[in-house]
């Protein structure tokens, strides 16, 4: 797929990853649609961009399912379509499951599962009419094995996993695509916005956080995977990487590592 003049929605858009995607975006000529709750974030991020006037800005809240056949609608106006859409808005954790209230369990699954089907399902008519389009999921590496501190953040991602890969084929047959891209460690305030037990922000930024990938080498790796149609990638450490394989074929050697590497 060639990105140039193509139109990409990005959710969680104001930082990060998202920030950095759109970055990459821009120098590659499409034109993007950048979302999240914090529009003043989002302008900042717009007018570093390559080409500003080739992005616009639609705040949405994920937690606010209600709205969004209304948004999609808003998104589509902008250019008069929608190519890609690539959900990457979320909230992690940091906090151990006996301890963790559940309200703040239920509070990640609306905002990473339930509130990212939902904004999908708006998406999927327009598709379905256009016979044409790309649903992206930034998930995770733990959306495909579980660490200490991450149990309802895991498995929100994990239930990602489940729900692409089943729309994948249906939809199919109207030629959409969909890619699950399971980044590992990245150097973005993830950790810092991460939800305790009680469901505050943790505040700081961990120690493996702050050695992981640059957000931006992230993008580029992000970007030719999708401009490739690849149906899933892991994007992260050789740890990461290795990990993922060894859940496949030696399950409980993983079990193993997971108590003793350090996931802070």
């Amino acid at each position: 797929m060639n990105v140039k003049d193509k139109i990409i929605w990005i959710t969680g858009a104001s930082s990060g990853i998202g920030a950095a995607m759109a970055n990459e975006y821009s120098k590659r000529g499409a034109k993007l649609i950048l979302s999240s709750r914090n529009s003043e974030e989002l302008e900042k991020v717009k007018s570093l961009c390559m080409y500003p006037n080739s992005v616009k800005v639609l705040p949405i809240d994920l937690a606010n399912t209600s709205t969004f056949k209304k948004t999609v609608a808003q998104a589509i106006d902008m250019y008069g379509s929608v190519d890609v859409m690539i959900n990457n808005a979320g909230i992690s954790q940091r906090s151990f499951a006996a301890e963790t209230n559940l309200e703040v369990d239920r509070k990640i699954f609306d905002i990473n599962y339930f509130g990212t089907i939902a904004l999908t399902k708006a998406m999927i008519p327009h598709f379905v009419e256009n016979r044409n389009g790309h649903f992206v999921v930034i998930t995770s590496v733990v959306g495909k094995i579980g660490t200490p501190l991450r149990s309802s953040y895991s498995a929100s991602k994990h239930a990602l996993h489940g729900f692409f890969d089943s729309l994948r084929a249906e939809l199919y047959k109207d030629q959409i695509k969909v890619s699950l891209i399971c980044p590992g460690y990245v150097n973005t305030k993830v950790s810092i916005n991460a939800l305790t037990a009680q469901g505050e922000k943790q505040g700081t930024l961990d120690k493996a956080t702050a050695n992981g990938l640059d957000p931006e080498h992230f993008a580029r790796k992000a970007v030719k995977a999708i401009t490739r149609e690849k149906q899933e990638v892991v994007i992260g450490g050789l740890l990461e990487k290795v990990a993922v394989y060894v859940k496949r074929f030696f399950p409980l050697l993983l079990s193993i590592m997971v108590r003793k590497i350090p996931v802070t």
